[in-house]
């Protein structure tokens, strides 16, 4: 039997089972209260914020534990000791099913991610304009 790809993040998120559903509902809360101008969408079938067209991040869930992305070298530089605990790949921060969800950290992590984004294309447009 096919799966239908969900339309859009609560589909997501209703078609999870168990604590990843829960675990998720909660991570999409955090995000979207840390971010509030982000736009909400499905990028590549996962959920994803945007701002000014430009991703903040995106969450997937996964049999054991659930993924933010993207993470780079400052954002993992920045938050060095609360990471330490999670598994890190190229882009990627892996937060375990079995453990509550790091609220602080993430909301943390969004604002600090926004932040990027909004620096990113302020010096855009001041090149721009020279």
């Amino acid at each position: 039997m096919k799966s239908v790809a969900p339309k859009n993040v609560a589909a997501y998120i209703a078609g999870l089972l168990g604590p990843v559903q829960t675990a998720l509902r909660r991570v999409r809360g955090i995000i979207r209260k840390a971010v509030p101008a982000a736009t909400e969408m499905l990028s590549s079938q996962i959920p994803a914020y945007e701002l000014h067209g430009r991703p903040v991040l995106c969450f997937a869930a996964w049999k054991e534990h659930f993924s933010l992305y993207p993470s780079n070298a400052r954002l993992v530089a920045a938050f060095k000791d609360e990471l330490s605990r999670y598994e890190l790949s190229k882009g990627t921060i892996r937060f375990p099913l079995s453990e509550p969800v790091p609220v602080k950290l993430i909301e943390r992590i969004a604002r600090f991610r926004a932040k990027e984004v909004v620096k990113t294309m302020a010096a855009k447009t001041a090149k721009k304009k020279r």
